[in-house]
């Protein structure tokens, strides 16, 4: 869908804005782009890179934009909303890409143009991060959930979901609460899993050389997650607190369960355990 002459505003041009600048300028999309970013130094990359036609002002942004997509960390976004839904135009709509989402949607629920906002979160990200780690296949083939739909316009929503199309997406609808819970399991526990274990191996093994030479793909490839952005990911645990903790609990009552299987050599058990969890790749693997 082109959007002819109207301008997409791209708050945060690091990995998730920027990416999505570059892939709904491919899309034509719309004539112009610009964007803001606290860091003035990301700001310009964007700029040099093309992925933005101008730099602005935050308030700049919010008066020129007809679309304005809000991808900055979680307890950011939370500063910045309040400030956006106040200036918009009529026409404006405001969509946030946080990976967590009651909280926001709670804050939006307050405001008077609360219906010119879409709470979207896009299943996508690398461990990269800044305008350089963006490139428009990001989010290709993933999916993207809007959150409490019924609490936005029909033209609000006709954009955001519009906009999803065009980035390549398929949508799914959820309520706020729930989608925090379920991505706390699916997302949130791997990301804390793959630092943990980092930092784990960091501790134990002193020689980081060592780590070099005996790493074969399956460490690699399981703490991978742990060279993500720690100034989006703090945020994100504490946003998602309640669910976390519930999600840490469980993984650490199931850990010392294998533990002890494993002090008691108990293989058979041990069996019996992997052969429970191998369920996961049918479940992983299904079409």
């Amino acid at each position: 869908m082109a959007r002819g002459e109207n301008t997409v505003g791209i708050i945060g041009l690091g990995l998730i804005g920027g990416s999505a600048a570059l892939k709904l300028r491919e899309a034509d999309y719309a004539q112009r782009f610009i964007g803001f970013d606290a860091d003035e130094s990301h700001a310009q990359t964007a700029v040099d890179l093309a992925i933005i036609d101008e730099a602005v002002a935050l308030e700049v942004l919010v008066s020129l934009s007809d679309i304005i997509l809000i991808a900055i960390p979680v307890n950011h976004a939370l500063e910045i909303l309040p400030i956006v839904m106040e200036n918009i135009g009529p026409d404006t709509t405001v969509i946030d890409f946080g990976s967590t989402k009651h909280q926001i949607a709670k804050m939006a629920d307050k405001h008077e143009n609360r219906e010119q906002f879409v709470a979207c979160h896009p299943i996508a990200g690398t461990e990269n991060t800044g305008p350089k780690a963006a490139f428009p296949l990001l989010y290709e083939g993933k999916v993207n959930i809007i959150c409490d739909r019924e609490n936005s316009s029909a033209q609000a929503l006709e954009e955001a979901e519009a906009l999803i199309g065009a980035l390549g997406m398929t949508k799914k609808y959820m309520n706020s609460r729930e989608h925090d819970r379920h991505i706390a399991y699916v997302s949130h526990m791997s990301h804390v899993s793959s630092f943990i274990l980092g930092q784990t191996v960091l501790e134990v093994e002193k020689n980081e050389q060592n780590i070099f030479d005996m790493a074969g793909s399956g460490f690699a490839s399981t703490v991978r997650l742990a060279k993500s952005s720690p100034e989006m990911w703090a945020p994100i645990f504490t946003e998602n607190a309640e669910n976390v903790l519930t999600v840490v609990d469980q993984y650490i009552e199931n850990l010392t369960k294998f533990r002890a299987m494993i002090e008691e050599k108990n293989e058979e058990g041990l069996r019996d355990t992997m052969a429970e969890i191998n369920v996961i790749r049918k479940v992983l693997e299904q079409d």
